[in-house]
């Protein structure tokens, strides 16, 4: 049974900082967090272009075909609260399940882009889908209660219940999709992932993307961006800024796609004028990720 947005919180799964600071879908983690431990930060977000209105599979469409943002795009991040569609961004970067095709729509006649936010790497247990999921592939907690870690090995299982979310992004209109979740290799999982395991999972979630005729981020997975680069559209970073990462992030803009970048714990004064250098999507968010923001 899907829990209602306005009751979830961000969850962790950044490596060396396994603490709160993510996407805003989540709920409170399983276990209070000492004082003095550093927020987590989080992976990758994605834009995509228009749905081509073919089936589930096919031939990737060219990239000069998709929805391409270019650095320095504005954009609106909200995964959690009512819907605020007056926001100046002509990108908005929504919850794939809690959102219509109708309010897809609504935000494509006020002339926006719309990012279908997706998790593919952790399990939800909330999600309509929730059941498909075999106890196999199912791993440890990623710190957040009812979400745990997918073995992403197990590509033979997880690509066909992927492909049925991938399609509902591309059914209700959205133009992307940002995946969450693709660098368990890095977290303690519960499986003996491998960062080439990682690549070739997220390479296959750029896929399920592309086939469709959306555009796909990646979301942190800071350590691959040189591997990938060339398999997303853009970028979706957490707290770069803070942990003093954003200079990773170049390999997208110099290929032309966008950085969408956020700050939780920095206000815009210590991040903008970096951001302004390096040509990131930058803003300041609250965890819960509800329609508050400021920007650069």
């Amino acid at each position: 049974m899907e829990r209602p947005a306005t009751d979830r919180r961000p969850r962790p799964s950044r490596p060396r900082r396994f603490l709160p600071g993510r996407r805003g879908t989540r709920r409170a983690p399983l276990l209070p967090v000492a004082a003095g431990l550093v927020l987590a930060l989080v992976t990758a977000c994605g834009a995509a272009p228009s749905g081509d209105g073919s089936g589930g599979s096919g031939t990737a469409r060219p990239a000069g075909e998709r929805w391409q943002p270019k650095p320095g795009t504005d954009w609106q991040w909200q995964l959690s609260g009512r819907l605020d569609r007056g926001v100046d961004a002509p990108v908005y970067d929504i919850e794939g399940f809690d959102h219509t095709k109708e309010t897809v729509a609504g935000l494509h006649r006020d002339g926006r882009k719309v990012i279908c936010y997706l998790s593919v790497g952790a399990w939800e247990d909330w999600r309509p889908d929730a059941g498909d999921f075999p106890k196999s592939v199912i791993g440890r907690s990623n710190g957040w209660k009812g979400e745990r870690w997918l073995d992403v090995r197990r590509r033979d299982v997880l690509e066909p219940l992927l492909a049925k979310r991938f399609d509902m992004c591309r059914d209700k209109g959205f133009d992307a999709v940002e995946p969450d979740n693709v660098d368990g290799y890095a977290n303690r999982s519960g499986f003996p992932l491998t960062a080439a395991d990682q690549l070739a999972f997220n390479r296959m979630v750029a896929r399920l993307a592309h086939e469709r005729g959306m555009a796909v981020g990646l979301k942190n997975d800071l350590g691959q961006i040189p591997e990938l680069v060339d398999d997303f559209d853009f970028a979706v970073n957490e707290q770069c800024a803070q942990y003093g990462e954003c200079g990773r992030l170049t390999p997208f803009v110099r290929a032309g796609k966008a950085v969408f970048h956020v700050e939780y714990e920095l206000s815009p004064d210590r991040f903008c004028a970096t951001s302004r250098k390096l040509k990131l999507s930058s803003l300041e968010k609250k965890y819960d990720l509800t329609a508050w923001r400021r920007t650069c």
